[in-house]
Parts: C-alpha cells; structure tokens; sequence
C-alpha cells in the first residue's frame, strides 16, 4: 500500500489539527479518502455524497491530474503521490 501526501485546503484543516497537508495509506484515490476519514474524523462527508461518490464541487487532483479524467476514485496512486483537495470556485460548501 502506498503512502500518499494529500493537501488539505484551508477550510478542511480544521479537521486535520491545522496541518496543510498529511500522509495517508492507500492504493486507490478512494482507499487514501476512506483512510483520512478514519485518521481526520468528519472529512469524509466534506469530500464524498453519503453514497460514497465525490461531490460536486469537490476536485481532486493525483499528481496535477485531475481523478475526474481518470478513473475517478478508482484511480490507481503510488507511494509519493500528492493528492490535491481543491474546492470549486464557485458554488457549493465545504463546512
């Protein structure tokens, strides 16, 4: 299983005790999310709808890649990935 650095954005990192960004587990895009949920209690349902799939104003980013164009949360990540939270512009809320 890799270790992934995931950025946290600024209204997230009261989650994370302030951390700007943190080192999760996981082989999927997916796997790492589930796991900074069990680590950073309360994110999860910030990122993801209650079926399990990202929300809308939600982007995410492996490596400058954007999961949206790949596989979703199924995309692959390895040990060293960044994984970027990035909210949209415009429209939705992240607290």
């Amino acid at each position: 299983m890799a270790n992934v650095i995931v950025r946290i954005p600024t209204p997230l990192r009261s989650y994370t005790g302030g951390a700007e960004q943190v080192s999760v587990p996981g082989g999927t895009v997916g796997e790492v999310l589930q796991a900074l949920n069990e680590i950073h209690a309360g994110i999860g349902e910030r990122l993801l709808e209650a079926n399990g799939q990202l929300r809308n104003f939600v982007n995410l980013f492996v490596n400058s890649h954007n999961v949206r164009t790949l596989d979703g949360l199924n995309t692959p990540v390895a040990d060293g990935d960044i994984l970027a939270i990035v909210p949209a512009v415009a429209g939705g809320k992240l607290l």
